[in-house]
């Protein structure tokens, strides 16, 4: 989870005026005198120049990076459920809805006790880009008839020998149990795992804490496999938290594991959509 730095009106305490680099801070123009107008083109000049490069530099793909913007829809036949990577526009959505399921996520989430720095969204979002770049991970809000209804991630990307990842979702309460989760899941396994256009990866793992039963309902409808307990896995509200983890690999589903979950056939549909 993030923590942003936000005013009485809940928007972030950034300045749209600002632009912020890891090198370079321009301070914005509402609390700072004008500079003479020649000395501001000559700054201009340079300082467009110089920030041009670093893009070039910072953006720069790699053999890792993921593909992206990204947007994956399901097929004909399940709810017309969409997952697309995030942008700076989605701000205000996806803060209502977080806002209106604080009592509802509150008990399932993790943060980093070492790590206290405040994160603004449009600042999240950078960061989103910058693990898309590098291929360790990528966030996509879950959307349904236009609405922003969760989030689903696949983070921890290893490859080589390895080739696997987490999978980290929630959902707004008012869509629980229609089984949408199952299917953002699903999806995100046929992309990640089959796709040429995601990592190919082997294994996808999905960790939780015991007493959350809605998403342990989650991995059984999906397929996946339990493979035991992690002690002291994951810092939640403050505390230590045991997960049980449970894994989806590459060939549990060679047909996709949207069609296993949708299928009618006996074999390969181990639990029906709620």
């Amino acid at each position: 989870m993030i923590a942003r730095a936000t005013s009485s009106s809940g928007s972030p305490r950034v300045c749209p005026s600002c632009v912020m680099l890891p090198f370079y801070h321009m301070p914005c123009a509402q609390n700072h005198a004008a500079a003479p107008r020649v000395r501001a083109r000559r700054a201009r000049m340079g300082t467009v120049s110089v920030l041009e490069s670093l893009r070039a530099v910072l953006h720069r793909p790699t053999e890792n990076s993921l593909r992206t913007p990204l947007e994956l829809r399901a097929p004909a036949g399940a709810p017309p459920l969409v997952l697309r990577t995030m942008t700076v526009r989605d701000e205000q959505e996806w803060d209502d809805v977080r806002m209106r399921n604080t009592d509802w996520l509150e008990p399932w989430e993790s943060n980093d006790p070492m790590r206290h720095r405040l994160v603004t969204f449009p600042q999240w979002i950078a960061m989103q880009r910058r693990d898309e770049r590098n291929g360790d991970a990528i966030v996509f809000v879950m959307v349904l008839d236009g609405a922003i209804i969760g989030q689903i991630s696949l983070g921890a990307i290893f490859r080589g020998a390895m080739r696997t990842g987490i999978i980290g979702y929630w959902i707004d309460e008012r869509y629980a149990g229609r089984g949408l989760t199952p299917l953002a899941v699903a999806m995100v396994c046929d992309w990640a795992l089959q796709m040429p256009t995601g990592p190919r990866l082997h294994r996808m793992e999905i960790d939780l804490v015991p007493e959350n039963e809605r998403s342990r309902a989650v991995v059984r409808k999906v397929g996946a496999r339990y493979e035991g307990v992690k002690k002291r896995y994951m810092y939640i509200n403050g505390i230590w938290r045991d997960h049980e983890s449970y894994s989806l690999l590459a060939e549990d589903a060679p047909q996709g594991f949207v069609r296993r979950l949708l299928s009618d056939t006996p074999s390969e549909k181990p639990h029906e959509l709620s």
